[in-house]
């Protein structure tokens, strides 16, 4: 239940990071949301990160066993962890960001993400 939770989290958050990175006027939402159309180095950065989101989807799923498994059991339980752990410095940064939009509404995302990830790691 966890992975799926956190996957459907980290699908959200990756539509929005695509969108973001085709330059819609979303910026507010991530990135220290000090743009409302992120610059064109951070555009390229959003859609890295949107591919190391969808990467953490399938991860979490594996975890969660929704699908089979690409790494073995512990590589998988770590690469959960690591996403928590991010997850929780990344609610960190929300919290303290400047942009409302951002701290109201991607700081709560991460931290349950992260708690989806903690759990998932924790029951492989």
């Amino acid at each position: 239940m966890y992975a799926v939770i956190g996957a459907l989290l980290f699908f959200m958050i990756s539509i929005l990071t695509l969108l973001v990175a085709f330059g819609l006027p979303l910026g507010e939402f991530t990135m220290g949301g000090q743009n409302k159309i992120l610059p064109s180095k951070m555009r390229v950065a959003a859609g890295i990160s949107f591919f190391i989101q969808l990467f953490a989807m399938v991860v979490v799923l594996q975890a969660g066993g929704f699908i089979p498994l690409w790494f073995s059991s512990k590589a998988t339980k770590y690469i959960c962890l690591f996403f928590a752990i991010y997850l929780l410095l990344n609610t960190l940064l929300n919290i303290s960001s400047k942009s409302k939009k951002e701290k109201y509404v991607m700081t709560p995302l991460s931290f349950i993400a992260a708690i989806c990830f903690w759990m998932s790691a924790n029951h492989i």
